[in-house]
């Protein structure tokens, strides 16, 4: 894949690759983005940007830029074949820990549309579990042309403090396996979901008192 110029890949990576229903709005962000020095690369920049919105679009058909759960094993060994750049979690749904990395995957699904994004009960992957051994959850694999590269097992590596490990840490932890492209989470995006957080549990903590 062409290298992507840094101002573009600047504006695309500050919104949903499929956000880009209006493409107008981004071709100014781009120009403010890049003020002066625009002028000079403004073609090829404005053909770059072009290319990346309808890829993402393209891609949406094929269920990128999701974060889909697959309830049959089979459909599942189809996709990590079928697909280049794969992340698979292993989960429970009623294993926190489980619930905390769908949280954290799916905002990543959503940005790196050229990897495909997925998650499976393991009880609906028995022959799946024991194939690749998997034996704590959650266990997430990335998988790159149909094979297993890296696999985090529980928050094992992620961050300083493995329980609050922060959207950033879990890309670049995913990065260093070369299952994404690029880096594109922004500290607006982990501070987003720390608000969400936040408010999630003061809701929670509402609905207590109300009890």
């Amino acid at each position: 894949m062409p290298s992507l110029d840094a101002a573009v890949a600047r504006v695309l990576d500050r919104h949903q690759p499929t956000d880009s229903d209006d493409e107008d709005a981004l071709i100014a962000e781009l120009e403010d983005d890049d003020s002066g020095a625009f002028s000079a690369h403004r073609e090829k920049r404005l053909e770059q940007l072009h290319a990346e919105v309808s890829r993402a679009k393209m891609m949406q058909n094929s269920s990128h830029g999701t974060y889909q759960e697959i309830k049959d094993e089979k459909q599942l060994m189809d996709i990590t074949t079928a697909t280049k750049l794969c992340v698979v979690h292993f989960m429970k749904p009623d294993f926190n820990r489980c619930r905390i990395m769908d949280e954290k995957l799916r905002p990543l699904a959503e940005k790196h549309f050229d990897t495909r994004f997925v998650s499976i009960n393991v009880e609906n992957a028995a022959f799946l579990v024991v194939k690749l051994k998997v034996q704590v959850l959650p266990c997430v694999i990335a998988f790159v042309d149909a094979v297993g590269v890296d696999r985090i097992i529980g928050f094992e590596g992620l961050g300083a403090k493995p329980d609050s490990f922060t959207l950033s840490e879990l890309e670049g932890r995913l990065m260093g396996s070369g299952v994404l492209v690029r880096a594109k989470m922004t500290k607006e995006d982990d501070l987003r979901k720390l608000e969400q957080k936040r408010a999630a549990r003061e809701a929670e903590y509402d609905d207590d008192e109300w009890d």
